[in-house]
């Protein structure tokens, strides 16, 4: 799944009042906007098994249908984030939600698999516009203080509750009309959220009319992209393989010229100076690390329920509720630990858990029970997820200037779908890998089993990562870059 601007406020004494109800107006709009974008990151995995059926798309073809929305709001995230700064926030939550709504309609419609990815590529770039405007219409709404770090956790609870929703609302809309259906609900979703927006929004925005940088962000992506294609080759060719080498090789080159452009552009998507603040370098690499782990748990999650276990989509979709309710439970808890551990321990704590959670799944077998073999060790990782994404959303986004808020918000979200984009394509190769081809429940769960072994090992990192690197305390000085 799935960012905090001043969240400093956890640690500071209570100096504000309950907001108005029309700032909780405002939080409600930029939630629900949040909800939508986060839960179709995992709406779909729940589908997988039938849309491969219907469309009949081949095992590597439906990462695809996860990566290809990833990739895409990951890439464009930055822009969207940079967007909402100059030129509006509501004008671009309005933009993003529209496209979202109307790519929808476009993939639950889809005949062909290369229409559902294309169709799910440009909604990943309507997510991208939307996600930022979420977080910085609620900072700019609610007040600074104890009212604000309230509705900071209720805005990341509700995204986290997105993506931890995914399991069950695709499960029972797939068992009680289609596959079609996980992304043609947001149809009638988004345009209720979209009457509201027009009504209930009021325009803001920071900063001057710079340009986009419309080159930065199409070579991110593509380099994004690129690198996840050529991850997913070696499954079928090798890591020594021309088909395999080509592309990753293309990728870091696409990302290395980004990388150029950016230190030489006068209005560059992504500042590299916001990586001289300590702060922001270590939550966002922290993110990368720990989110190449944990977006993949509900797409295993998933297929091993249905794959191996025999339960369709509606009992894949309950078997998760424990884990949905773990992680909304988790980024709730968060920020009052925050005010008495502080926002490191908290991060590396949270982590620590979510591995102790993967170690435990990493054991699963063919015959697994449900509360041992899904239903704990899936509440430790997301529970672990909830602990840890608020403090380093936290930590990331502290110190920022106001007129950095859209851009520095749209880099916390870039950092851990971009991490989870690539590490899916990574542990669903060695999962592919380690079947050999076969479909027997048994060598599915020793690839499943191997997917979640590496990722504690990641998450493990992470710990390490966090507790050499991030501060002890969150920056409340903004800093211009």
């Amino acid at each position: 799944m799935t960012p905090m601007l001043e969240a400093a406020d956890t640690t500071r004494p209570r100096t504000s009042h309950r907001p108005l109800p029309r700032a909780w107006l405002v939080v409600a709009l930029a939630c629900a906007g949040q909800f939508l974008v986060v839960l179709d990151i995992s709406v779909v995995n729940v589908a997988l098994p039938s849309i491969r059926a219907d469309l009949g798309m081949s095992p590597a073809g439906l990462q695809w249908v996860v990566n290809a929305y990833a990739i895409a709001f990951a890439g464009f995230m930055l822009l969207g984030g940079r967007a909402g700064d100059l030129y509006g926030r509501k004008r671009m939550f309005l933009t993003g939600l529209t496209l979202f709504t109307l790519t929808s309609l476009a993939g639950g419609l889809a005949q062909e698999g290369t229409h559902l990815l294309l169709a799910r590529a440009l909604q990943g770039l309507g997510a991208a516009v939307l996600a930022p405007s979420t977080l910085t219409l609620v900072t700019s709404a609610v007040p600074e203080g104890a009212a604000r770090a309230r509705a900071i956790a209720t805005w990341t609870a509700v995204g986290a509750g997105g993506g931890a929703a995914g399991g069950l609302v695709g499960g029972v809309l797939v068992d009680l009309m289609s596959w079609r259906w996980v992304l043609l609900i947001n149809v009638p979703v988004g345009a209720v959220v979209l009457l509201g927006a027009l009504r209930g929004l009021t325009e803001s925005r920071a900063g001057d009319r710079r340009r986009l940088d419309l080159p930065g962000a199409l070579l991110v992506t593509a380099g994004l992209a690129t690198l996840a294609y050529g991850i997913s080759q070696t499954e079928a060719q090798g890591w020594t393989a021309y088909a395999t080498l080509v592309p990753l090789a293309a990728g870091l080159a696409l990302i290395g010229l980004f990388l150029a452009v950016e230190s030489r552009t006068a209005a560059p998507l992504m500042p590299l100076g916001l990586f001289r603040l300590r702060a922001v370098s270590a939550a966002n690499a922290a993110m990368f690390v720990c989110g190449s782990a944990m977006f993949s748990m509900w797409f295993f999650m998933t297929l091993y329920t249905q794959n191996v276990l025999g339960y369709d989509p509606l009992e894949a979709g309950l078997a998760l509720v424990p884990s949905s309710l773990a992680v909304v439970l988790g980024s709730k808890l968060a920020p009052r630990l925050m005010r008495s551990a502080g926002a490191r321990t908290v991060a590396a704590l949270g982590t620590l858990v979510a591995a102790v959670g993967f170690g435990w799944q990493s054991t699963m077998n063919a015959n697994g029970a449900y509360v041992t073999g899904i239903m704990l060790p899936g509440v430790l990782m997301m529970l672990g997820a909830g602990l840890a994404s608020t403090p380093l959303a936290a930590l990331a986004t502290s110190g920022a200037a106001p007129g950095e808020a859209g851009l520095v918000s749209g880099l916390v979200n870039t950092s851990r779908t971009m991490g989870g984009s690539l590490g899916l394509a990574v542990l669903s190769t060695l999962a592919a890998a380690r079947t050999g081809g076969s479909g027997t429940p048994q060598a599915l769960t020793e690839g499943y089993a191997l997917a979640f072994r590496t990722g504690t090992g990641v998450l493990l990192v992470g710990v390490v990562l966090m507790l050499l690197w991030l501060p002890r305390k969150i920056s409340s000085h903004p800093v211009t870059v």
